[in-house]
């Protein structure tokens, strides 16, 4: 069954965190009947009410219904009771960070596996026509083979990891149980402007222009599948809207890759930084790391139609130009 967004109601959990606000606006600019962002406002890093503030604002001017929702994906009755209003649910809220779900394993469980728990029975009760689950390609691990595709074995290296293959899980099982409509959307590195601090790309950039030199965990020949946040969200609406077998899973990435030795030499000349006064610095690699990723995305491609269009050159430019325009 095909579902057009336009003519739905939609509950956005994680809505004003870094790709749900990307989500939302879009999701505004397709004109939906009503959006409802469900978020907590989690300190987990800073942007959050900068991000509400820009959405309720750019409500002003569309069609759409906004509801700003500020509660949490284990509160239960809440959940519910906005779920009780709405078609479909894009269920972005998550506990992110492979180095800090390290640091609170118990917190990364409540949230990624409890908190997508609550969504799918919140759904269940409410009749929702269909979930699409944001799931991250750190469920695959220490990879036995590039590019990563669908079929590749799942054996996550971390809490962070092992928290979203689970909640997959239940997304698995309940669409094969309980007979709903459920996706899950593999995320491979996303970056782009109101990236979280902690991300490798802004991390780099935020030190640099410090003037301190970027500091790279492992020897950085490790790699990425750098994926810019409008293709991530172009691929999440599709997902939504596409007739997809329930339970079906897709890898969402670029489909390329580049060693972090080389991605910090392009945030150095990106900075306009002399490269010999910002050699990077390296540290121990971080425990449940992993060496490196590279999506194929041929089953998204031939399935959902979907076309990454922004090249890591690109989405660096873009980047940079809202970085170096913010107060450092």
């Amino acid at each position: 069954m095909q579902f057009d967004v336009h003519d739905s109601r939609v509950l956005v959990t994680g809505g004003i965190g870094f790709i749900g606000s990307y989500l939302v606006e879009e999701l505004m600019e397709k004109g939906c009947k009503q959006i409802i962002v469900y978020d907590n406002y989690d300190d987990f890093y800073p942007g959050k009410e900068e991000n509400a503030a820009a959405l309720l604002e750019a409500a002003k001017d569309k069609d759409s219904k906004f509801v700003l929702k500020r509660a949490d994906i284990l509160d239960y009755s809440s959940l519910s009771a906005a779920t009780k209003d709405s078609d479909l649910v894009f269920h972005l809220a998550g506990q992110a960070g492979i180095r800090y779900c390290n640091a609170t394993p118990i917190k990364a469980n409540k949230v990624n596996v409890e908190g997508t728990l609550n969504v799918l029975l919140a759904a269940k009760e409410n009749g929702i026509k269909k979930v699409v689950y944001a799931s991250s390609s750190s469920i695959f691990g220490n990879p036995l083979y590039l590019p990563i595709d669908e079929k590749h074995p799942t054996n996550p290296s971390s809490p962070y990891g092992v928290s979203k293959l689970a909640a997959e899980h239940y997304c698995r099982v309940f669409a094969s149980v309980y007979g709903m409509q459920v996706l899950c959307l593999r995320y491979f590195s996303v970056y782009g402007p109101r990236g979280r601090p902690d991300q490798v790309i802004y991390a780099f950039a935020q030190r640099i222009a410090n003037g301190m030199k970027p500091t790279i965990f492992g020897d950085g020949e490790q790699t990425r599948d750098f994926t810019y946040v409008s293709d991530i969200v172009d691929a999440t609406i599709l997902a939504m809207e596409k007739e997809v077998k329930s339970g079906e899973v897709f890898n969402l990435g670029h489909g390329s890759k580049i060693t972090i030795n080389e991605l910090a030499h392009r945030v150095i000349s990106g900075m306009k930084k002399d490269p010999d006064s910002f050699t990077p610095i390296y540290e121990e690699k971080s425990k449940g790391d992993f060496p490196d990723t590279e999506a194929n995305n041929e089953k998204a491609k031939y399935i959902l139609g979907w076309n990454p269009r922004v090249t890591v050159d690109e989405g660096l430019k873009v980047f940079f130009d809202w970085f170096l325009q913010r107060p450092q």
